[in-house]
């Protein structure tokens, strides 16, 4: 193996050839407005408590919502929805115009086609350099249609 000596190119190589998981975090702004965001930072950190955690860049649109909401809903994908983690991942502007949510558990927005919907109180936000981790305690969940998952690899979304 090739020695890459740049941390920064070391880490970009090392995730660009690791799969992820591909998710939707809604929540609303102070308003009660949808707000939302692509997230392949989405994992389980355990069940006893159910708590889950995400990543999330502080120069996003979705930041400034984020650190004064109370509840988020997290969307796992499969390999039906690409689409929505285009839509969800491009202009914020334009992330809600379709039909295609309806507010749900919490006043949440939430995207029915999803394949699972995990509604979560936001417990802990702990900024790290321009980033910061989120971590949440899981109360409820909807079970959406069972489908392959879709992945992001290689800058790419792909069916699992």
């Amino acid at each position: 193996m090739p020695v890459i000596s740049d941390s920064v190119e070391a880490l970009k190589n090392t995730f660009r050839n690791h799969a992820s998981g591909v998710c939707i975090i809604t929540l609303l702004d102070e308003a009660g407005n949808p707000v939302g965001f692509t997230a392949t930072s989405v994992t389980s950190l355990g069940a006893t408590p159910p708590l889950a955690s995400f990543n999330v860049a502080s120069g996003s649109s979705t930041w400034p919502s984020l650190c004064k909401a109370t509840w988020v809903a997290i969307h796992t994908l499969g390999e039906n929805n690409q689409q929505l983690a285009v839509k969800m991942a491009a202009d914020h502007t334009k992330r809600f115009l379709d039909s295609d949510w309806e507010f749900g558990p919490k006043g949440l927005p939430i995207f029915f086609d999803a394949t699972s919907v995990l509604i979560a109180g936001i417990r802990e936000i702990h900024a790290v350099e321009n980033n910061a981790v989120v971590i949440v305690d899981v109360v409820e969940g909807l079970s959406g249609v069972e489908q392959r998952p879709l992945i992001y690899f290689q800058r790419n979304y792909l069916i699992g």
